[in-house]
């Protein structure tokens, strides 16, 4: 699905990943389809946030606007940040196809990862009741320098999605790019975290079914981390 995300869903080795980095990269990506994305929400999101409270969530790597929309409807106040201009004004026009009041509920902000979590354009501090991060795969140390970002984006009480293609997808047909370290386990993610800050509440790497590039019908797995701050 979406995503300010740097590796997307097409085979690359290690010397495309820096292309693939930058904002041009993902301007011309937008610009070559009318749609890059299903529409639909990412499913690990409708299935960790359907039973919260609406409140304000930053989606990161916002795309198409999918996962916003999903979340305005349910009456989230959303900031949706992208890398990509393209796909921002794509996702606020079917956000406003999709009704007014639901567009209202939605900010559209462009950011670039490789210089968002290292400098002054950070997420307000301990703001946002749902924070979340779909597909979103960078280089190992950058990623974990947005995971800090992302977590201290999170108000006390608040929950902390994050969600990537399972290292086991490397030997899937699913076209993905071969960069392991690219690829993440959500015990990884969780190491990350303070225990004494956060809960726990999913660690896991469930499976889905999923079509490869030559039709086939494949079982890959996710990594599926849903924390709270404790209050």
């Amino acid at each position: 699905m979406n995503r300010v995300h740097a590796a997307g869903d097409h085979h690359h080795d290690a010397e495309d990943m820096a292309a693939m980095m930058t904002q041009e990269f993902w301007e011309d990506r937008y610009r070559s389809a009318a749609a890059i994305w299903s529409g639909n929400p990412n499913p690990r999101l409708v299935e960790q946030a359907t039973g919260l409270a609406p409140g304000t969530a930053l989606d990161v790597g916002s795309g198409e606007g999918a996962d916003a929309i999903w979340l305005a409807a349910r009456g989230w106040q959303v900031t949706g940040l992208d890398i990509s201009t393209v796909a921002l004004d794509r996702a606020a026009q079917r956000a406003a196809q999709v009704g007014q009041e639901i567009a209202d509920r939605i900010t559209w902000q462009q950011a670039d990862l490789l210089t968002w979590s290292s400098s002054t354009i950070q997420p307000p501090a301990v703001q946002f009741d749902l924070v979340s991060a779909q597909f979103m795969h960078l280089p190992r140390g950058t990623m974990q320098a947005v995971h800090r970002a992302l977590a201290a984006a999170v108000r006390p009480g608040g929950t902390l999605l994050i969600v990537g293609h399972h290292p086991s997808d490397l030997d899937s047909t699913m076209a993905r790019p071969r960069v392991p370290e690219m690829f993440y386990t959500a015990d990884e993610i969780a190491a990350e975290l303070d225990p004494t800050e956060w809960e726990i509440v999913v660690a896991a790497a469930p499976e889905r079914a999923a079509t490869d590039p030559d039709g086939r019908s494949v079982m890959i797995r996710d990594a599926v981390l849903n924390a709270v701050r404790r209050r």
